[in-house]
C-alpha cells in the first residue's frame, strides 16, 4: 500500500475515534447537562474563570470533534484540543492519578496527546484541508518525495 495512503486514512480514522469522542463531550456540556450545570460543576472543582471555561471546553470539543471529523482546520483545532485537554488536567485530573476510574488523568492526557499529534501532522488527503492544499504532512513532501 502506498505509505501515503496509509498515512491519510490512519489520519481519517484517528480524526474520527477522535471527534465523535469530543462531540459528545461538547454535547454533554452544552446539551445533555447545559452549560449552568457545567458552569457549577467547573465552580465546585475550582477551575478558574468557571463560566469562560465552561464554555470554551463545550464549544471547543463540540465544534472543534465535528471539524476533526471532517478534516477542517486541524492544526488549529487540534491546539485548541490539546489547550482544553491540558486545562483539564492540570486544574481537576492531575492530583486524582491515573486511572480515569477515580477521576484520575488517563482520558485527558491521550486526548490531548492525541490532539496535539494530529494538530502536527494535519488532517492528510481525506479531509476537507486538503481541498485547500492544507492536508498536513502529505502535502509536505519535495520531488523526491522527501519530507521537507
Amino acid at each position: 500500500m502506498n505509505s501515503s495512503i496509509a498515512r491519510s486514512t490512519a489520519l481519517l480514522l484517528a480524526r474520527i475515534a477522535l471527534g465523535v469522542i469530543f462531540v459528545a463531550h461538547g454535547w454533554q456540556k452544552v446539551s445533555t447537562n447545559g452549560l449552568d450545570a457545567t458552569k457549577a460543576g467547573f465552580e465546585a472543582m475550582d477551575v478558574p474563570a468557571p463560566a469562560l471555561s465552561a464554555y470554551f471546553a463545550a464549544y471547543v470539543e463540540l465544534i472543534g470533534g465535528a471539524a476533526l471529523i471532517i478534516g477542517a482546520l486541524v492544526p488549529l483545532v487540534g491546539l485548541l484540543l490539546f489547550i482544553d485537554m491540558a486545562g483539564a488536567l492540570l486544574t481537576v485530573h492531575l492530583d486524582k492519578g491515573l486511572f480515569a476510574s477515580g477521576g484520575g488523568y488517563e482520558l485527558v492526557l491521550i486526548l490531548g496527546a492525541t490532539s496535539l499529534l494530529i494538530a502536527v501532522l494535519g488532517s492528510g488527503k481525506f479531509g476537507v484541508d486538503a481541498l485547500f492544499g492544507r492536508g498536513g504532512v502529505d502535502a509536505t513532501k519535495n520531488k523526491s518525495g522527501a519530507l521537507v
